[in-house]
């Protein structure tokens, strides 16, 4: 058996046509759906992070403004710049690019975001309404791995479902929603004992762990969905992710690549969470 390769990039690029359909029809009303990303410091995945998402905004015709500080700017010089951008009427979304220096409190900098503009879904209101399965937005990682689901007709009800990390960008709300969905979800991380016996018995496996190559074959049920999230850079430059992807594809029926798998993914449902901001708010101004 040789796994299909579930292409995130090429489904990225398909959304990206109902995208710019919905941008022109906002446009017609006088709207132009903003997004502002704002970058603290130099890490250099970050910065390849933020050009990737400014440019998918060009592509989608989203206006977008990058905002870019030094690793030394003050916590309250980034907390008024979001208060500015929570009242400007041409934002409709406020991205923060994590990881932040470490002299800032990631907590306070993401409740300072507008709950309406937190096209991330990181705001603890939007997690807390993502809880109760009646979400705003949908954390951009969790949501475009659902969309990958969905595209290719996984029945997600009764599946046995294991996920590898329990962060609140990934492993968290991807567990709400495939719990919404009709899944058996487990959750595993650093303290799971015998990680093997879980992942052997999972018909989706989704890989979250930041850990180069962790899961083996051997790790993989025959004929299992693997979804790799992890992007990892080894020292020879080259990506990969947390899956051993050539031996695991010869066990597995769908498997994501790194790169070309989730990341395109995640950028295309941030513009989706974006342009979904926009056009809530010119609804709720043409009902006044």
């Amino acid at each position: 058996m040789t796994a299909q390769i579930l292409d995130g990039k090429a489904l990225a690029e398909q959304l990206r046509t109902t995208f710019k359909t919905r941008v022109a029809a906002l446009m017609a009303r006088n709207t132009c759906p903003g997004l502002a990303v704002i970058l603290a410091g130099e890490d250099p995945a970050s910065q390849v992070y933020v050009r990737n998402k400014v440019n998918a905004c060009e592509a989608a015709d989203v206006f977008s403004q990058k905002i870019i500080f030094p690793a030394d700017v003050p916590q309250n010089a980034l907390l008024a710049k979001i208060a500015e951008l929570n009242a400007d009427a041409a934002i409709h979304g406020i991205l923060v690019q994590l990881p932040l220096p470490r002299h800032i409190h990631e907590a306070s900098v993401l409740a300072a975001i507008a709950p309406e503009k937190d096209v991330d879904g990181f705001h603890a209101e939007n997690l807390g309404a993502l809880a109760q399965g009646v979400p705003r937005f949908i954390p951009c990682t969790p949501y475009g791995v659902m969309k990958m689901l969905e595209t290719h007709r996984v029945d997600l009800p009764g599946k046995e479902i294991v996920i590898i990390g329990r962060s609140n960008i990934v492993g968290k709300p991807m567990a709400l929603l495939l719990i919404h969905a009709g899944a058996t979800v487990t959750v595993c991380h650093s303290r799971t004992r015998d990680l093997a016996a879980h992942t052997r018995r999972a018909d989706i496996l989704i890989a979250a762990a930041g850990k180069p190559r962790f899961i083996s074959a051997d790790m993989v049920k025959p004929g299992a969905i693997i979804i790799d999230v992890g992007v990892n850079r080894l020292p020879d430059g080259k990506l990969c992710g947390d899956v051993d992807f050539e031996a695991a594809r010869e066990t597995a029926s769908l498997i994501t690549p790194v790169p070309g798998g989730v990341g395109p993914m995640t950028i295309a449902m941030l513009l989706a969470n974006t342009i979904e901001a926009a056009e809530r708010k010119a609804e709720a101004a043409a009902a006044k």
